[in-house]
């Protein structure tokens, strides 16, 4: 897949079917636009182009309110459109001065004159240019005036629930993880590097690895104790993963991220790890002392152990 971060006219498309938005979380909505998009640029030997943005424009537009939490980092967002079959992706620097062209200037100067689209595919309530004015019947009547296709694909739902990222957003500060898979078609990723911690784990019997996001504006859930399944290097291993201020054993208030990895003994600090948050197990807690933590912890690992036991 081809990644495309500034237009400029060395950069030739093949007659491009192209789709555009922020496509956060690639959920089941957008796989759906996407997958049309692609089998028809391969039937028809053309070039099957996502357009978005970076970084978000709620960031550039509205930097001192910012509070979007993005339920994918670009690299994870990258990997999921490339799975998909895409063969380009342009990631258009967002701006001041380029949220301001209307939608008429946005297709006229970049989507026609410096891609050449020749067909695009859309979402059902898709707007776009200056304060998202441009809405589907305007996309229509430009793509008459300058030669180009454009189709609209309905609402995906699952159940009676359409499928948007807030909604994923929204499930996921819940905790309600499964629920935002459902929607995303795959589990929720949270990323880093293994840290040192204070080891409290160890001297209680469950070592686990602290995790230093690697993207300080990615979402993560509410504080709470989950099922979690690790990826570090070639070794796949299932855990619990706590997320919050451990009350029990430190009094600072700062939000950690860590794993009690099921039966592992490797060293792992300095190492990239990838953890599917899959189940939230409980609420964090303060226990009376050590004995309670660790008794309780005993009772995460069998939930956790039954719910990998019985999922598929």
């Amino acid at each position: 897949m081809r990644i495309v971060r500034q237009l400029n006219p060395e950069i030739k498309f093949n007659n491009p079917i192209l789709t555009l938005g922020t496509y956060d979380g690639v959920h089941l909505g957008h796989q759906e636009i996407i997958r049309s998009l692609v089998e028809k640029a391969k039937r028809e030997n053309k070039e099957s182009v996502l357009f978005t943005f970076e970084p978000h424009p709620r960031k550039v537009l509205y930097p001192e309110s910012y509070s979007v939490k993005l339920i994918d980092t670009v690299d994870e967002k990258l990997a999921k459109l490339e799975n998909l079959g895409l063969d380009t992706v342009i990631l258009f620097p967002f701006t001041k001065e380029f949220s301001r062209l209307s939608a008429m200037e946005f297709v006229r100067d970049v989507l026609v004159n410096q891609i050449g689209v020749s067909e695009m595919h859309i979402g059902h309530d898709h707007h776009f240019g200056k304060n998202r004015e441009g809405s589907f019947q305007e996309l229509q009547e430009l793509g008459e005036l300058y030669a180009f296709e454009v189709f609209q694909l309905p609402a995906i739902a699952v159940g009676e629930i359409t499928i948007s990222s807030t909604k994923i957003r929204n499930a996921i500060l819940e905790g309600n993880v499964d629920y935002a898979a459902e929607l995303m078609g795959s589990p929720f990723v949270i990323q880093g590097k293994v840290v040192k911690g204070q080891q409290i784990g160890r001297t209680i019997g469950f070592p686990t690895a602290n995790i230093d996001l690697e993207n300080t504006e990615k979402i993560f859930p509410k504080n709470g104790v989950y099922a979690a399944k690790a990826y570090l290097d070639d070794a796949v291993v299932f855990g619990v993963m706590n997320i919050g201020t451990r009350p029990t054993v430190a009094n600072n208030g700062q939000i950690t991220i860590e794993i009690y990895l099921f039966d592992f003994n490797r060293e792992i600090y300095d190492r990239q790890i990838k953890v599917e948050v899959m189940q939230h197990i409980r609420d964090e807690k303060r226990f009376e002392n050590i004995e309670d933590l660790k008794h309780q912890i005993q009772l995460d690992e069998i939930t956790a152990r039954t719910y990998f036991s019985l999922y598929k």
